[in-house]
C-alpha cells in the first residue's frame, strides 16, 4: 500500500507540473502577493504541496478550498497530497514525494512535532520553503496559520462549566476524547480545557484516544457514559461527532458535550441538542494564509517564523453556525459603537476607525470615533466616561497602558456596557481581543535587523529603541520580542528612550542616538519609526539600519529611499472591523468567551 501511495503521490505530483499555472492575482501590498510576485510565479511553473493529517475530515477539506482559492488568485498549482488516515509513515512519504517531484513550498500540518521533521529538515536543506497550518513539527519554518489552541480549548473549558452550572451541577467526572498523544495542537486543546476546570470539584478522566475516528470516538464516549460522567470535550471533528453520536444514543440530554471543529454532522448534533457547543476554527483562512505566505517566501520574502493566530469562534444553537467576527447580517437595532484609540493622529488609528466605520455601515450600527488628539490617559478615561454619560451600548478600546484606564472601564462594564479591545488591551474583562502579537512580531523585527547587520559585516556595536512610554502594553511587548532576538550576541542594546509617540520626539531621541555611533535603531510604533527613519536620512549615514512598526506614507516612503530597513505592518482595518463585529455579536447575546485573535503582522521592505 505505502509503495501504491508513493507512486500516486508522484503521478499527482508530475501531472500537476506538467499542467503548469493559470492566470495571475492581483494582491494587498500587506497580505497578499503583488502583482508582479503574481507574474514571477507564473511564469516560473511554482508548485507548491498541500499535505494534511489526512484527506477525509472536513476540517481539511475546507482548508484546501481556502489554499485552491488563493492559488486560482496568485497563479500557482497547489497539490493537496494527504493519507486517507493519520500515519506518520505515509505523511513522511508525501513529503519525500513532493520534493522528489520538485515542490517550491510544502504547506503542512504535522501529524506530531517529531515524527515528521527530518523529512521537513531534508526538504528545507533542499530549498523548498515551509509552511505550517493547523500543527506545526520541531522544524523552523517561514510562517504558521493555526488556532491558538491552548487559549480554545480554555474557552471550550469555560463554555462547559458556564452549561454544567445552568444544570446546577457542581461536581462530577467528565471524560475527554483526544486523537492521540503526539499531535500538538489537540494536545494543547486538553492542557487548556483541563486548565479551565483547575480548583473545581469535578474531576477530569484519563484521556482516552480514538485517532480522530468518529466510530472509535462514539465508543469510548459510550463507555464514559455508562461511568456517569456529567461532560464529554472532544479534541477534534471526528471525536466531537462521536461524543455527540454516543449522547444522542443514550438518549442522555444531561451530559454536556462540547467539542472542537465545524461539520455538517457537529452543527446537526448542537441544532438537535445532543451537544453544547462546538470551537470552530478558520480552515480556510489557514489554507488561504498559508498560499499566500508560501508564494511570498518562494519570491524571497521574510517572514521571520511569524506565528498568526487564525482564531476561532463559539458555536452553539443559540448563536447559529457564523464564526466571529464574520457576521454579515444586519444588527437588530442600530446599537451605539464607541471607538476610543490612544489617539486620532497616527494613521495607524485612523485606518483602524475607516475598517470599523465600513463593518459599522454593512451591519447598520452606529460607531463614533472619540479619542484624544494625543496619547493622554486623562483624556481616555474621560472619552470613556462621556461614552457611557452618552449612552453607548459598546466601547472598542486601544487602551494606553494595562492599568491606568481599568477603573473606568470597570465601571463601564459595571453599567451593562460591552468591552472589546482592540491592538492593546487594559486589566479588565472583555468580550474579545483583535490585535497583534507583538511579542513575535518585535523578536521578527529583530531579527530582519540582526539579518541586515549581518549582510553588511556588522556583529557587534550599540543599537537604540524608541519606545512610546513604559505604559503601553502593545509597545512594551514588541520591544521585550526585539531585546529577546539579540541574546546571546555581541550586540549591546541602549536604554530605551520614550518618545511618546511623536515623530519629532522621536527623531531628536534617534539623532541623540547616531551621535552615538549606534549601528541601528528600532521604532516600536508608527511614530517612533518615522523619526527613526528622518533621523536616519537626514544623518547621511546609510550603514545604520532603522527598523520599525506599522504602516503609513510617510515610513513607505522612508523604506522606498533606504532610510529604513523594514517595518511590521499590522492590519489595523481588520482588527476595527473585527472589533465592530464582536461588538455587534456580544450586544446581540452572543458568548464570545474573551477570545484573543492574533490580527497578523507582514514585514514589509524595499
Amino acid at each position: 500500500m505505502k509503495k501504491l501511495l508513493a507512486v500516486l503521490c508522484s503521478l499527482c505530483m508530475m501531472a500537476a507540473m506538467l499542467t503548469g499555472c493559470g492566470g495571475n492575482g492581483n494582491g494587498d501590498a500587506v497580505q497578499t502577493a503583488s502583482t508582479d510576485e503574481n507574474k514571477a510565479a507564473a511564469d516560473t511553473d511554482t508548485m507548491i504541496a498541500l499535505i494534511t493529517m489526512d484527506s477525509i475530515d472536513q476540517h481539511w477539506v475546507t482548508l484546501n478550498e481556502g489554499a485552491q482559492k488563493a492559488a486560482a488568485e496568485l497563479g500557482v498549482t497547489v497539490q493537496f497530497m494527504a493519507p486517507n488516515t493519520k500515519d506518520d509513515a505515509q505523511q513522511i512519504e508525501c513529503v519525500n514525494n513532493a520534493v522528489s517531484a520538485g515542490a517550491k513550498a510544502i504547506i503542512v500540518a504535522a501529524n506530531g512535532p517529531d515524527a515528521i521533521s527530518s523529512a521537513l529538515k531534508e526538504a528545507a536543506d533542499k530549498g523548498v520553503k515551509i509552511v505550517y497550518v493547523d500543527s506545526p513539527a520541531n522544524v523552523d519554518a517561514e510562517a504558521t496559520f493555526s488556532t491558538d489552541n491552548n487559549a480554545a480549548g480554555k474557552t471550550a473549558g469555560e463554555e462547559m462549566k458556564k452549561a454544567l452550572a445552568e444544570n446546577n451541577i457542581t461536581s462530577g467526572t467528565i471524560g475527554i476524547i483526544n486523537v492521540n498523544a503526539a499531535t500538538d495542537s489537540c494536545v494543547m486543546r486538553e492542557e487548556g480545557f483541563r486548565s479551565a476546570f483547575e480548583g473545581t470539584d469535578f474531576e477530569l478522566l484519563e484521556t482516552q484516544y480514538g485517532e480522530g475516528d468518529a466510530a472509535k470516538s462514539q465508543s469510548i464516549a459510550e463507555n464514559y457514559i455508562t461511568q456517569g460522567v456529567v461532560g464529554i470535550f472532544g479534541c477534534n471533528e471526528g471525536s466531537t461527532t462521536g461524543a455527540g453520536n454516543a449522547i444522542k444514543a443514550s438518549g442522555g440530554a444531561s451530559v454536556i458535550g462540547v467539542g472542537f471543529d465545524k461539520s455538517d454532522a457537529i452543527m446537526g448534533l448542537i441544532d438537535g441538542g445532543f451537544l453544547r457547543c462546538t470551537m470552530a476554527q478558520n480552515p480556510d483562512v489557514m489554507g488561504y494564509e498559508g498560499v499566500k505566505a508560501a508564494v511570498k517566501a518562494i519570491g524571497g520574502e521574510s517572514f521571520g517564523g511569524a506565528v498568526t493566530d487564525t482564531g476561532v469562534s463559539v458555536l452553539m444553537k443559540e448563536g447559529g453556525a457564523e464564526p466571529a467576527a464574520s457576521a454579515d447580517a444586519a444588527a437588530s437595532k442600530e446599537w451605539k459603537i464607541a471607538l476610543i484609540t490612544m489617539d486620532s493622529i497616527d494613521q495607524h488609528w485612523v485606518t483602524l476607525n475607516e475598517g470599523a466605520q465600513e463593518k459599522a455601515a454593512e451591519l447598520g450600527v452606529t460607531v463614533t470615533f472619540m479619542s484624544p488628539n494625543t496619547k493622554d490617559d486623562a483624556q481616555q478615561i474621560e472619552c470613556v466616561n462621556n461614552a457611557v454619560a452618552g449612552g453607548y451600548d459598546a466601547i472598542m478600546v486601544a487602551a494606553n497602558g494595562p492599568d491606568a484606564i481599568s477603573s473606568a472601564l470597570k465601571e463601564a462594564a459595571d453599567k451593562g456596557v460591552k468591552i472589546v479591545y482592540v491592538d492593546s488591551p487594559a486589566n479588565v474583562d472583555a468580550e474579545a481581543t483583535f490585535s497583534t502579537d507583538n511579542n513575535a512580531a518585535g523578536k521578527t523585527a529583530g531579527e530582519e535587523m540582526k539579518k541586515a547587520l549581518a549582510e553588511n559585516n556588522i556583529t557587534s556595536g550599540t543599537i537604540g529603541i524608541i519606545n512610546v512610554n513604559a505604559a503601553t502594553d502593545s509597545c512594551v511587548m514588541r520591544e521585550e520580542g526585539f531585546r529577546s532576538a539579540f541574546e546571546g550576541t555581541d550586540f549591546e542594546l541602549l536604554e530605551t528612550q520614550y518618545g511618546e509617540g511623536d515623530a519629532a520626539k522621536s527623531q531628536s531621541i534617534a539623532e541623540n542616538y547616531i551621535t552615538q555611533g549606534v549601528v541601528g535603531i528600532f521604532g516600536c510604533n508608527e511614530g517612533s519609526t518615522t523619526g527613526a527613519g528622518n533621523a536616519i536620512k537626514a544623518s547621511g549615514n546609510a550603514d545604520i539600519i532603522g527598523v520599525g512598526f506599522d504602516k503609513s506614507d510617510a515610513i513607505q516612503g522612508l523604506i522606498a529611499d533606504g532610510h529604513l530597513l523594514a517595518t511590521m505592518a499590522q492590519n489595523p482595518d481588520k482588527m476595527g472591523s473585527m472589533g465592530v463585529e464582536a461588538c455587534v455579536k456580544a450586544l446581540e447575546g452572543e458568548a464570545l468567551g474573551g477570545v484573543v485573535t492574533d490580527t497578523g503582522v507582514s514585514v514589509l521592505t524595499q
